[in-house]
Order: structure tokens, then sequence, then C-alpha cells
């Protein structure tokens, strides 16, 4: 039995190090070599892919929550990624702490909104799934683990902001340092764990999907309103 708890503990420490060292600087390297040969190969294919002219109105309400969401949470997670320090600072008064935290719940709220809508929208519009790569559904799959799971964190592993900038920023800069330190990710409940793998397989995947629309700033794609189409001569048959 000692044995066998011994050799489970090993199993357990070297998935951690697969998960938590070798996972993320693959998923670097993938992202930037993989995002690189695209943009040079192949550049007119960083967009979206936008399937507006197909479906628009279930594309308005599920693409403006999404993204308002989304990039929220990006931006508080980099914020807490690059001044831990201002953001425990921010925390050390409650009401502050409830504010940022009923905040990020907000956010989290609106991208799964979004996210359930363009879900619904892809799989039940028949124009529409014709068109559903498998990436398509790998990103989206993805993306609602890692919204869940998110979400998941704020209800049962409280304070999120607080224990990022104090345990995920430092293992977050280890890795940068190349000096990787995951002691205190190891003990992290397995929400956290699921979550932190996620987005880097999120990061692994992001150059072979509509997401690298990302990296050429549509901000304008947050307000813009269902594309109309008006026709200047009259729709008659064609005479052959």
């Amino acid at each position: 039995m000692h044995s066998l708890l011994a050799q489970t503990d090993s199993l357990l420490v070297n998935l951690d190090e697969v998960l938590f060292v070798g996972l993320p600087y693959t998923a670097i390297v993938l992202f930037l070599y993989a995002t690189i040969r695209r943009y040079v190969a192949r550049p007119y294919s960083y967009s979206s892919y936008s399937s507006q002219f197909l479906e628009n109105r279930k594309l308005f309400y599920a693409s403006a929550p999404w993204h308002f969401g989304i990039l929220a949470l990006f931006f508080g997670h980099l914020i807490g990624f690059l001044i831990p320090s201002g953001v425990l600072w921010w925390n050390s008064v409650p009401a502050r702490l409830y504010v940022i935290e009923l905040s990020a719940m907000i956010f989290a709220v609106l991208a799964l909104v979004g996210l359930v809508g363009a879900l619904h929208r892809r799989f039940t519009n028949s124009r529409i799934r014709v068109v559903t790569t498998k990436m398509d559904v790998i990103i989206i799959v993805l993306l609602l683990i890692q919204v869940l799971s998110g979400i998941w964190i704020a209800l049962f592993h409280r304070w999120g902001t607080s224990w990022f900038a104090g345990v995920m920023a430092p293992y977050l800069w280890s890795l940068f340092k190349f000096s990787p330190d995951i002691t205190a990710v190891r003990e992290m409940p397995f929400a956290i764990k699921l979550h932190v793998v996620g987005a880097f397989l999120i990061l692994a995947v992001f150059p072979f999907t509509r997401l690298v629309h990302l990296l050429v700033l549509p901000l304008s794609y947050m307000w813009r309103l269902p594309q109309q189409v008006i026709w200047n001569r009259q729709r008659k048959t064609r005479q052959t």
C-alpha cells in the first residue's frame, strides 16, 4: 500500500510538471511560430470569417456581450499579472474587493451569455452549421470550459483576484524568467488547475482559429450594428 501511494504521488508530481511547465512552454512556442507563419503565408486569413451575411440578428446579440465580457476579463487578468501588488493593495479594503469581484462576475456572465448565444446560433441555423469547422467547435468548447471554470472559481474559491495576484502572477513570472516554480500552483483546487490548463490550451490552438482576428484589433466590431443589404435594382429573374 505504501509503495502504491508513493507511485501515485510521483505520478501526480510528474503530471503537474507536464501541465504547468511543459504545456505552457509548448503553447507559447506554438503560438508564436504558428501565428507568424500564418501571417506570412496567408495574411488575408487574419479574419473572423464573419457569417453575418448568413444571419445577423442573433450574431449581434451574441457577439456584443461576448466581446465586452471577454475583453474586460482579459485586461483584468493582465493587470493582475503586471501589477499584482497594486491589485493586492486595492483588495486590502473589503468594499473595493467586493466591487472588483462583482464586476468580474458580471463580465464573466456576459461572456457566458455571448458564448451560449454563439453556440446556439451555430448549431441551430442550417446555413451557419454548413460553414462551421472542427476548429470552430474546439475553440468554442474550450472557451466555454474556461468561462464556466472561472465562474466556478469565483463562486466557490474566493477571492479570485487576490489569489491570482498572490499565486498565479508569481507562477507566470517564473515561467517568463525560465525558472518555473509550480509549488503554489500544485496545491490549488482542481477548478483552478483546470482554468490554468484551459488558458494554455486556448493559447496553443489560437493561431489555427478565427481568434487571430483579435491581433488586428477590430474594436469597431464590438458596437457594429447588424449589416443591411440594400438592392439598387429590381431583383428580377434573369432571362437566358
